[in-house]
């Protein structure tokens, strides 16, 4: 009798369905990003991911090398990463990636520097901190530079990581300068010896340029397409709050990172007005333009376009904003 019943105990546990694994998103920030970006993670904070019926679960990698790898390898469901890499890993000959939205279009970059450094032109010879060799901060700089004058050839480039990192280093004296976001520079701005020289509106006019995406692998799609979906919906749903009203970021990221003074968040969310991307964050134009951008630089010389269909997917966003509905940026506050 024990026999049977531990033999019909162990087939009704077999009959059970399996639990659902969670949605795994990788990112490249340690900490709550001080940027637009920090709404994937405040849609889990605040009950988005929740209400649209997706667990999600953030991993946490350095940079978009990192994030590339743990997603190709299987350690996470979708990544946060430079469009740049995403382009790259398809011309070496990737077919298993695919682009699905953007939820920070619109990097908030300032170029900052050292009091000494009065005006772009003052850069020749200086030392110039970026993430690494073709980073987003690295080509988005370099384009911005020569805009303003400046011969990219003539900066003496320090490879420093994190924008923290290069942040530290400005402030000791390491480097000259360096592209950041807005919100890093933020914690930095009262030092008397460093300042900005080119502001985050003169940055966007110099480089509008579509830089980061959230990609997934291709067998993601075709087994968790639902799941792709719901995580798209939750930081659309997120990005439409916090545009309209925000003293809802305000708030959250209050919570988030209680260590950013008040006054702090404030700015950062008037700089943010017209920067969430309240409508998925990527359209085929945007994709076809930034890939043209990146087609310029030396990195990708000689490297023909590659179809938006080899590594974008706008299925997903197509879905969500069928059932979300348009949004009226008249009624969104702007900058």
């Amino acid at each position: 009798m024990l026999r049977l019943i531990s033999i019909c105990a162990v087939a009704a546990l077999l009959a059970l369905p399996a639990a659902a694994k969670p949605f795994r998103l990788i990112v490249t920030d340690m900490e709550m990003p001080l940027v637009p970006n920090s709404v994937m993670e405040l849609a889990e904070q605040e009950g988005y991911f929740d209400r649209a019926g997706v667990e999600v679960e953030f991993v946490r990698v350095q940079q978009t090398p990192l994030a590339m790898a743990a997603m190709r390898s299987g350690e996470g469901e979708m990544a946060n990463v430079a469009l740049e890499s995403l382009l790259r890993a398809t011309v070496e000959g990737a077919t298993d990636l695919r682009a699905v939205m953007s939820p920070n279009r619109a990097l908030p970059y300032l170029v900052a520097a050292r009091s000494d450094v009065a005006a772009p032109a003052d850069l020749a010879g200086k030392r110039f901190g970026i993430g690494r060799i073709g980073s987003v901060d690295h080509l988005l700089s370099m384009k911005v530079l020569e805009e303003a004058g400046v011969d990219p050839a003539t900066l003496q480039l320090v490879a420093l990581g994190q924008p923290q990192a290069r942040a530290t280093a400005l402030l000791a004296g390491q480097i000259d300068a360096t592209t950041i976001g807005i919100g890093t520079f933020a914690a930095i701005d009262d030092d008397p010896n460093v300042s900005t020289l080119i502001g985050v509106d003169a940055f966007w006019r110099a480089a509008p340029v579509l830089s980061k995406v959230n990609a997934v692998r291709r067998d993601t799609l075709a087994e968790r397409g639902p799941e792709v979906q719901a995580v798209i919906e939750a930081i659309t749903l997120a990005a439409r709050d916090f545009a309209a009203h925000p003293d809802h970021w305000i708030a959250a990221m209050k919570k988030a990172r209680p260590d950013v003074p008040e006054a702090d968040l404030e700015m950062l969310a008037a700089a943010f007005a017209g920067q969430w991307s309240v409508d998925g964050g990527m359209t085929e134009a945007e994709l076809a333009a930034a890939q043209d951008w990146l087609l310029t630089g030396e990195d990708f010389q000689g490297v023909a376009a590659q179809p938006i269909a080899a590594w974008a997917d706008l299925g997903p966003i197509t879905a969500v904003l069928a059932k979300l509905g348009p949004i009226d940026p008249a009624t969104l506050p702007t900058r």
